[in-house]
């Protein structure tokens, strides 16, 4: 009710000229002044959270991103790497990585003493360079045999110590309470870093390479973790999308309205709060224990990821529908279209936008989900790759947002920059899922 029409109705006439706010109408305009600043304190408030997450995100994490490496000149000694001198690949593979670790070793002697550095108290200076090392030259020259017996320049990851002095985490008042590092091996990297021997680069490997041991965070990737995030939400995608719209397009435009159907849309709803760590115990259940699917597996994951991801694909799907004009519907069984002609054809087209849309939210949700993944195996130590599909979706795998959640776990300070290193990776992939389900709305939007 407005002032003039309350007046009205009191039957007393208005005082003063209508230009002048009267003192009701000023505290009406006063309230609605104060909620606007409120609203824009909430914004506010919320935009500084989210910058001050991000923030703290990108600056724990960005270190990730770069890596500490030493180059130095290894001799491929041939009696040690291949003793009958044929080259066979097979017999020089017997030689395990603590055959290499004296050829890493005299490396970096021969580089200190060619660069004439003396550091009084410098012991095992082959400390600096990961434990990786010896894997990593060991795989260089299987596959590359014809190598043996020359001096071929290398670059060799620096131990997690070394990066992490070079990083901030580490100083030399710490290293003296360290028992993985010296002050006087970090003396040595400093050296080795004027001759530029040392250098600090983009780090290719944290994206390529798998997860390593707790002794070597230096080596520890994400490698595995997407190819297994990728097949899971390929999974889903396939089995979500279509029962997930057909479930809709029934419920919405063919199913009687009756008591059924009024219990299966409250279920529906019911489905989209459950907490998802219920579809963990769920999966394991039925697929793991009744199904017999292998543990730690895409596939599973991709299933589990598929019941929970239902229910928000078919709430977005039966909106998108009833956003459609009756009108519509009039119209093409006016001139003679069935039923399902008028569903596929006219306004299927038109809820295309919002059924897209919902299903790559779904996939963005499930994509960053933990807990049932840790149900069904996935928090497994996997170093080997999964296979090509479709056999890949049942070798062991890992999932991004488990890896995050493995290195949060470990002691070493370098995985807590690893995993906030892999937030970001998995915030661009939902960054990107959500700006893909922006254009496809654009792209295929209709009006009329």
């Amino acid at each position: 009710m407005s002032d003039i029409t309350a007046n009205s109705a009191s039957g007393a006439p208005r005082k003063g000229s209508l230009l002048v706010q009267d003192g009701r109408t000023q505290r009406r305009n006063a309230a609605e002044r104060r909620f606007q600043i409120y609203g824009m304190i909430a914004v506010s408030v919320a935009v500084l959270a989210l910058i001050f997450l991000l923030t703290s995100i990108v600056r724990n994490g960005i270190g990730a991103f770069s890596q500490t490496f030493i180059t130095l000149d290894v001799v491929l000694a041939e009696d040690k790497l291949d003793k009958t001198g044929n080259r066979d690949r097979d017999e020089m593979a017997k030689v395990s990585t603590f055959g290499y670790a004296p050829l890493i070793t005299a490396a970096i002697e021969d580089r200190i003493a060619a660069e004439g550095i003396e550091i009084e108290g410098l012991s095992k200076p082959v400390d600096l360079i990961s434990k990786q090392a010896a894997a990593d030259l060991r795989d260089f020259v299987l596959a590359n045999t014809d190598r043996v017996g020359e001096t071929v320049e290398f670059q060799f990851l620096a131990s997690g110590r070394i990066d992490g002095y070079y990083k901030g985490r580490v100083t030399m008042a710490s290293a003296e309470l360290d028992s993985n590092v010296t002050p006087q091996q970090l003396m040595l990297a400093d050296a080795l870093k004027d001759t530029g021997a040392l250098e600090r680069t983009f780090n290719w490997g944290f994206i390529t390479s798998p997860d390593a041991s707790e002794n070597r965070p230096e080596a520890s990737g994400l490698g595995v973790a997407i190819l297994g995030s990728l097949y899971m939400m390929i999974v889903v995608l396939v089995l979500a999308l279509p029962i997930g719209v057909a479930a809709s397009i029934y419920l919405e435009e063919f199913a009687p309205k009756n008591r059924l159907t009024d219990l299966i849309e409250v279920n529906i709803s019911n489905l989209a709060a459950v907490p998802s760590i219920v579809f963990g115990i769920l999966g394991l259940a039925i697929f793991i224990n009744f199904a017999g699917l292998p543990q730690s597996a895409p596939i599973v994951g991709g299933l589990v990821l598929t019941l929970m991801t239902l229910p928000t694909i078919i709430i977005a799907t039966r909106a998108s529908l009833k956003s459609v004009p009756p009108s519509i519907r009039e119209a093409a069984l006016g001139v003679g279209a069935s039923k399902m002609q008028t569903v596929f054809h006219h306004v299927l087209p038109l809820a295309a936008p919002g059924i897209l849309t919902g299903t790559i939210i779904g996939l963005a949700q499930a994509l960053g989900e933990t807990a049932p993944l840790l149900l069904i195996g996935m928090v497994a130590f996997v170093r080997e790759y999964p296979g090509a599909p479709p056999e890949g979706f049942f070798d062991p795998a890992s999932a991004l947002p488990v890896q995050i959640y493995n290195w949060t776990t470990r002691s070493d300070p370098a995985f807590v920059e690893r995993a906030s290193g892999a937030i970001i990776v998995l915030l661009v992939f939902l960054l990107l899922m959500n700006l893909i389900a922006i254009i496809l709305r654009r792209r295929f939007e209709r009006r009329w």
